[in-house]
């Protein structure tokens, strides 16, 4: 018996739409894709794939700059 998670895919149409549209909406907020995948029980990849038909924009990787000590 295998221990991988059954595939969970969406249909196009408006339960995929309201679910893309409450990711951006916690990803706006501040939460990352990591987080999001794993609140919702998805990849990365199919948070990010949500987020990119939700149209949005993306922050920029990493976090703050390192302070240098003088």
């Amino acid at each position: 018996m295998s221990n991988k998670a059954p595939v969970r895919r969406l249909t196009p149409g408006p339960d995929r739409d309201k679910l893309a549209a409450d990711l951006k909406a916690k990803y706006e907020g501040g939460k990352s894709i990591r987080a999001l995948a794993e609140e919702t029980g998805r990849s990365y990849g199919g948070v990010h794939r949500l987020l990119e038909d939700a149209k949005t924009t993306f922050r920029s990787r990493g976090g703050a700059p390192r302070r240098t000590e003088s």
